[in-house]
């Protein structure tokens, strides 16, 4: 008897254990059913899986500019040339050109480093530093350093001559441009500095409207020099004929 008690206790158990473990397995799918169903509804609710930019926007910042907007267009390197005095700008060019001094030299008759030496660079030909291995493609170049190549170069060196050795990212700022273009010309050339009149073209320019608008007195002038005659006035085509 006792025998047979203990092996109706051991196959409860067991089948207890198994009903434990269904159940289990039972709510651990029920969950994962739940959660794939919620994603999918919020998915489609929310159009989560098409990321477009819709056609009108919930609110508008006001003051945002819109990317790729117009902006201030930037000055002429003859401009920032002249902004500010001479010995100024030679200065501001010295100071900005320390980031220059790892890879060039600008004494006369110094010797190249990393990059050739600047001496008398301004108003010289291009590539043509005696001793420096330059790349074909700045040979290709060919011409002088002028000021706006000059501007050109220093801005983006891999962007105005693709394949150049030089790695040098570039100068973002024309001031900062014309400042160390300005520094070079004073180190063994003395390249004359472009001019620059603010708004010369502008006011050059003259309004068609003012221009065809006539001047006050003009009028009258016109109507005297004609004698005082209007359509209102016929002259007989044959003075004779009236008497």
């Amino acid at each position: 008897m006792t025998q047979d008690n203990s092996s109706q206790d051991k196959a409860a158990g067991q089948n207890g254990g198994g009903d434990l473990f269904n159940t289990a397995a039972g709510w651990v799918l029920f969950a994962a059913g739940l959660g794939l169903g919620l994603s999918i509804l919020s998915g489609k609710y929310f159009h989560g899986d098409k990321p477009e930019r819709p056609e009108k926007l919930g609110y508008v910042i006001e003051g945002a500019v819109e990317e790729g907007g117009g902006g201030a267009a930037e000055m002429s390197m003859a401009e920032a040339l002249n902004a500010v005095p001479a010995a100024e700008l030679v200065a501001a060019g010295q100071k900005a050109f320390a980031k220059c001094q790892s890879c060039h030299t600008v004494d006369a008759g110094g010797a190249n480093g990393i990059g050739p030496n600047l001496a008398g660079v301004m108003g010289g030909p291009v590539a043509a530093k005696g001793g420096f291995a330059y790349s074909g493609e700045l040979k290709a170049l060919g011409g002088t350093w002028d000021w706006d190549k000059m501007n050109d170069w220093l801005k983006n060196p891999k962007g105005y001559v693709p394949g150049t050795k030089m790695s040098f990212a570039g100068l973002s700022k024309i001031e900062d441009r014309a400042a160390i273009a300005m520094y070079l010309n004073s180190i063994g050339t003395n390249l004359p500095v472009p001019t620059f009149v603010a708004d010369a073209a502008a006011g050059d320019a003259v309004d068609p409207a003012a221009a065809a608008a006539p001047v006050e007195g003009e009028e009258a002038s016109a109507a005297e020099a004609a004698g005082g005659a209007s359509t209102e006035q016929p002259v007989p085509s044959n003075p004779g004929a009236g008497r």
